[in-house]
This record gives structure tokens, C-alpha cells and sequence, in this order.
């Protein structure tokens, strides 16, 4: 089960951008939480509250309740919107969960036993094609993380959603049995294996150039000549 992070906040009583500046004049984050087919409700958060759940990794999978007024709701962070100068949040919208209905969440995938990877500990290079994995699941059933061992990798070897750990109870939006990660062989590596088949192709230093076919010389005009002169003469 995930955990779950408790964040206070205040409720708005008007919606719209002049409020939401006069919101953010008196230094708090304007937000909303809607979903499960209610009202949508207004809310302004502490700045450093919103920064510190930003900073954490994972924050995009992780169960958040809301205190309202002593009233509690279980959401989570579904978009933040940034100020284009500063990178200081300017708006948090959150979903709410209401029990029993599966959501859509993206989880973050963590990998782990690097230094036992054969291929890692050869030169290989560990591309990632996922950092996270979007699944179906239950608000009380979502994960904080899918793990990936790569203890058993050596190159060309991959992940995959069967071999990750901590799916239980979700199902991958993707349906199929994708790629997670791969372990690549250094480059230099392949450039050694492709030495042999050019030094093959190359000439053998001082060796003699092959000499080029040619066709057979045809007899010169003027012997031809020369022989029928002289074979009428001895006639």
C-alpha cells in the first residue's frame, strides 16, 4: 500500500485568475482538487509544502491527503504549473480518489544491484528507456516504485514489465511486454570488433597491387599488312 502525506491547506471562496494573483500576493499557492463526480474544490497551500513534496522523487504516484478545515481528502498531484522566470509553483491540480476506482498513475522505476551487472562492470552502459511505467490500479494498492534488478545483465541483455518487482495489483497501460532498460556495450568495444573485417580488406603493406584484367591485344594493323605483302611476293 502506499504511504500516505498529509498536506494542510485553505479553502478559496472565488475562482479565476484575479484571485488566483491575490492568492499568490499573500503568498500561498493556489490550487484545486477535483474528480469523483463532485463539485471541484478551491484551496491555497504553503509554498514550502509544495516544494518539498516537488523535490522528492516519485511525487507523481504518491497518495496525498488534504486537510481542509478538518475535513480530509485523498488525492493526488496530477499537474503544477511553474512561473516561466522563477520555477516557483503557481498552481496545483489535484485529483480526488474516491475508493475502489481504478486510476491511472505513473510509477517510478528504481534499479538496483548496478555493481553485480556482468556487462555493466565491462564498460557497458545502462540505457533506460523508462524511468517510470504508467499503470491501472487502485488508490489504496499504488506503489511508490517498481524495482528492476539488473544483477543478471550482461550486453544486449534488457528489462522488461515481466521482471520488474512491486506490480502486484496494477495492470501496465502498455499491453504488451516492453522494454524497460537495456545494457549497451561500450562503444569502443564495437569499434575493436569492426577492425578485423576492414584490416581484411586492406592491402598487405608492400605488397604489389593486384594487376587489372585486361582483354587480349588485337595484332596491329600494320603487321597484318606486312605478312599478306610479303606471302605475295614470294608468289
Amino acid at each position: 500500500m502506499a504511504n500516505v502525506v498529509t498536506i494542510e491547506a485553505e479553502a478559496r471562496a472565488r475562482a479565476g485568475k484575479g484571485a488566483a494573483r491575490a492568492c499568490r500576493r499573500e503568498g500561498k499557492v493556489p490550487g484545486v482538487i477535483y474528480g469523483a463526480h463532485m463539485a471541484p474544490s478551491l484551496i491555497a497551500l504553503d509554498p514550502r509544502a509544495v516544494m518539498r513534496e516537488l523535490h522528492r522523487a516519485g511525487w507523481q504516484s504518491r497518495l496525498y491527503e488534504i486537510k481542509i478545515n478538518g475535513d480530509a481528502t485523498r488525492a493526488l498531484i496530477r499537474d503544477v504549473q511553474f512561473h516561466p522566470v522563477t520555477d516557483a509553483p503557481e498552481h496545483v491540480d489535484f485529483q480526488r480518489l474516491a475508493p475502489g476506482e481504478r486510476i491511472r498513475v505513473s510509477v517510478p522505476v528504481h534499479f538496483e544491484n548496478e555493481g553485480l551487472s556482468s556487462g555493466l562492470k565491462r564498460g557497458g552502459v545502462l540505457n533506460v528507456i523508462r524511468h517510470t511505467v504508467e499503470v491501472y490500479t487502485e488508490p489504496e494498492h499504488i506503489p511508490e516504485q517498481f524495482t528492476a534488478d539488473l544483477a543478471d545483465l550482461d550486453f544486449n541483455d534488457a528489462v522488461r514489465w515481466e521482471d520488474l518487482k512491486g506490480t502486484e495489483n496494477t495492470r501496465p497501460v502498455i499491453d504488451r511486454n516492453f522494454v524497460v532498460a537495456t545494457v549497451a556495450p561500450p562503444t569502443k568495444l564495437a569499434e575493436v570488433s569492426a577492425e578485423p573485417t576492414a584490416a581484411a580488406a586492406a592491402p598487405a603493406p608492400g605488397a604489389a597491387p593486384a594487376a587489372a584484367a585486361t582483354p587480349a591485344a588485337a595484332p596491329a594493323r600494320g603487321a597484318a599488312g606486312g605478312a599478306r605483302g610479303g606471302a605475295a611476293k614470294r608468289g
